[in-house]
């Protein structure tokens, strides 16, 4: 990738830094956020009806016999730092009927095995992960590299040239290869070892006087010392900072490791982390009217929400077709608007800031407005007042699986990042 990179922001303000930054850019790229879009998806049975269901399916879960918590707490690291490739979701379902967050857990439970089944290596240790090469990765994220066309000249030669997820096992290698460079010359004999360490120190500053500091601890120690963790850039001057995986990695760890005092690890409270902004979140809020692109310069990428539509967006589940008909094979999709980095960078800022506004929205909007009973909070939608930023975060991008009708929406896509 090819944007310049800011400077770090300041100690104890790398989680603030990330709402800050995400709203100043959309200001400056004249990004509206709907308020009455917000209203329209909160009320509506398409988020009420499937919320609980939809937001709790969170993919972390391995049947596993893990030798101890450290072990699973290495996977869960390594299943984060490894979490992007959305770029290649296409090429992925082509190749192996999956996307990529499926093909991703694949790989890092496939490298997990083979080191639990071979004493001589260990794929997910320091020096496994440093010295990793492409044809191991691409074994066991179990995709061609390469495919084979005629030879232009030469009748019956067939030439091998590189295929279209010959770019994602490259990125993929490679940042395992750093990764491990990193923790090998820092003493550390997995990732999971220097999470740990930075989760002692998140507790050692933690404190009442300052609430947040044990996670902002964290997230810092992750971006500094993790080039695959530095979702950071300039766009036209603007420092913008999103920091999806190590977000991601952190909330990952207290969904498998809830708080308490049986738990082995000292995690931070991460109920209050901005939203982990990959390409899925600003793709569906913009689809579903929530982010509005009409007055910036991106308002061409995706077409403007057609009322039918988003009529049609908000029952609990999709009408079925006027002629019975079942919908397509759920593999077979199609790429979206294919993005340049700073405009990806742009809409997954506007995802953060749109976030912010729904869980803020969330607290104060009337839930009946025909009842009493918005006033004082006691009435079956009363749980929304409680909405969080990460649970909003996993309904919006379960939800773009969960329904045949949004799953066909089209996704932005960048290819080339390590980010998401």
């Amino acid at each position: 990738m090819s944007l310049a990179v800011p400077p770090f922001p300041p100690s104890g303000a790398f989680v603030s830094s990330i709402t800050d930054s995400s709203r100043l850019l959309c200001e400056k790229s004249n990004i509206a956020i709907s308020d009455a879009a917000i209203d329209r998806l909160l009320l509506s049975p398409a988020f009420t009806q499937t919320f609980t269901r939809v937001s709790a399916q969170h993919g972390l879960a391995f049947p596993l016999a893990y030798p101890s918590p450290l072990s699973e707490l290495n996977l869960l690291c390594t299943l984060s730092l490894l979490n992007f490739a959305s770029g290649y979701r296409a090429p992925l379902h082509a190749a192996a009927g999956r996307g990529a967050w499926d093909s991703i857990r694949s790989l890092v439970l496939g490298l997990y095995l083979a080191g639990a089944t071979n004493t001589h290596t260990e794929p997910l240790g320091a020096a496994g992960m440093k010295g990793i090469s492409e044809a191991i990765v691409a074994e066991w994220l179990r995709v061609p590299t390469h495919i084979e066309r005629p030879h232009p000249t030469l009748h019956g030669v067939m030439v091998g040239e590189p295929g279209p997820l010959a770019e994602l096992v490259t990125l993929i290698t490679d940042t395992l290869n750093e990764t491990g460079d990193v923790l090998v010359k820092g003493g550390y004999p997995d990732l999971g070892s220097f999470v740990l360490e930075a989760l002692k120190e998140g507790e050692r500053v933690k404190s009442a006087e300052h609430p947040g500091r044990d996670l902002d601890t964290v997230l810092e120690r992750l971006v500094r010392a993790f080039p695959a963790f530095r979702d950071m850039a300039l766009i036209d001057g603007q420092p913008i900072y999103i920091f999806k995986k190590a977000l991601f990695l952190i909330h990952a760890l207290a969904l498998r490791f809830p708080s308490s005092s049986s738990s082995p690890f000292p995690i931070p409270d991460t109920t209050g982390v901005p939203v982990f902004a990959d390409n899925v979140l600003p793709s569906l809020l913009v689809q579903l009217g929530v982010i509005d692109l009409s007055a910036s310069a991106l308002s061409s990428i995706f077409p403007q929400p057609d009322p039918a539509l988003l009529e049609a967006f908000l029952p609990a589940t999709p009408a079925l077709p006027k002629d019975g008909a079942e919908a397509k094979d759920k593999t077979a999709v199609a790429d979206g608007p294919v993005l340049s980095e700073s405009s990806a960078y742009i809409l997954r800022a506007a995802a953060v800031d749109a976030c912010e506004r729904i869980v803020a929205r969330a607290r104060t909007i009337p839930l009946d407005p025909e009842s009493d009973e918005s006033q004082n909070e006691k009435g079956e939608l009363g749980w929304i007042r409680e909405l969080t930023r990460p649970a909003l975060d996993m309904w919006l991008w379960r939800v773009a699986k969960d329904r045949a009708d949004y799953r066909a929406l089209g996704r932005f896509v960048l290819k080339g990042t390590v980010f998401f």
